[in-house]
């Protein structure tokens, strides 16, 4: 049996989940809210996605305060208005997917990369006559030389962020998804707290490793508290810079979360700093998950450039992960799912409508399943 289409098991407080395979659909900023409203651009992204044959989708990054989207078009959860969006377009989706495809929401804070232009329109710092707000972040650093610096966020904030985390988390619990991932990654808030390259706070905050881990260690612990499904972070395991927040840090703060009862780590890396060189290439970051993995024994998802069936599935025959996530090949190829299970002879769940759909030479991959007419 293949094991990229066997299933896993996550533990969490509300009760086991078992994904029916080991794929899911990474998280992938659409910029296409209003207000931090989801619209029907996410309506139809979400429905095409929990049709792709992976077991779980992951929404995007999603804003726990206005301030923290990276852009004036980004998701958010930070009020009764955003919920209500989020929830009706959510269920008009998974009405239209397989009932079995779990649902993971990312929750996120921007920090000093918050009030960006969208991609397409440059990615860069908004002035407030474009549109952009001020910026909150471990210290007044900004994340490119010659923009305007972030504000450092005081005592006095920062519990309001973590507030913020735990509020969205109620708020995603009564949406019904059965995992949260808190965004720890790719030069966001929490990151910038990790990373001694975005935080030379004096406080209790800064400095030191144990310090650097406070906030990120006190927004997990209280969400914990808060959501008792399936409670993941995505980390950057490297800054890619001389310096940085490393590989061995990242080991002992998977540790730390692992005893604070993180169920799955999801590993990336980079985002902080304009300095970063990475060794681009495929399955660049998957030794960063193994290392985690080997080093923790967590539940381990290894991300970045895995494109292919058999690649994916030496990834797990190695022991170097656990899942496997995919993006870009999934906006490119929504149905990645169901060619890596005809490559690889496993079976996937698919709506009705899309059974008569495969080719002779993949006839099983939905498993026993028929259609007839007159």
């Amino acid at each position: 049996m293949s094991l990229l289409f066997s299933p896993l098991t996550l533990p969490s407080p509300r009760g086991d989940l078992t994904l029916a395979n080991r794929l899911v659909v990474a998280p992938m900023c659409q910029y296409s809210a209003q207000d931090g409203c989801a619209t029907d651009w996410h309506l139809m992204h979400w429905a095409n996605l929990l049709n792709s044959g992976a077991a779980m989708f992951t929404i995007e990054a999603t804003a726990v305060l206005p301030e923290g989207r990276i852009t004036p078009n980004c998701l958010g959860l930070w009020d009764d208005r955003t919920e209500a969006a989020l929830n009706e377009h959510l269920q008009r989706a998974r009405a239209l997917a397989p009932h079995h495809t779990a649902v993971c929401l990312q929750l996120a804070h921007a920090g000093r990369k918050a009030s960006s232009a969208v991609p397409w329109q440059g990615g860069q710092l908004l002035a407030p006559a474009q549109g952009g707000w001020e910026t909150f972040a471990p210290s007044a650093l900004p994340h490119l030389p010659g923009e305007t610096a972030p504000t450092a966020i005081s005592a006095a904030r920062l519990i309001e962020i973590r507030d913020a985390f735990v509020a969205a988390a109620r708020r995603a619990a009564r949406l019904g998804v059965e995992a949260v991932e808190l965004h720890g990654a790719h030069g966001y808030l929490l990151h910038q707290f990790l990373s001694p390259l975005a935080n030379q706070r004096s406080d209790a905050y800064g400095g030191s490793f144990e310090n650097r881990i406070r906030f990120p260690l006190e927004v997990f612990a209280a969400v914990r508290q808060t959501f008792d499904g399936v409670l993941g972070l995505r980390l950057s395991a490297s800054d890619w810079v001389d310096g940085g927040w490393d590989l061995p840090q990242s080991i002992e703060l998977a540790q730390r979360l692992k005893a604070a009862g993180c169920d799955f780590i999801h590993v990336s890396s980079g985002g902080v700093s304009p300095l970063q060189k990475i060794a681009l290439g495929a399955g660049y970051q998957v030794p960063f998950a193994q290392a985690i993995r080997a080093a923790t024994g967590m539940v381990t998802t290894a991300v970045g450039l895995i494109t292919e069936a058999r690649q994916a599935e030496a990834i797990l025959e190695a022991g170097d992960a656990d899942l496997i996530a995919l993006a870009r090949a999934f906006l490119y190829q929504p149905r990645w799912g169901w060619q890596a299970a005809a490559a690889l002879g496993g079976t996937v769940q698919a709506s009705p409508q899309y059974w008569r759909c495969l080719p002779r030479e993949a006839q099983a991959v939905f498993g026993k399943v028929a259609v007839a007419q007159r």
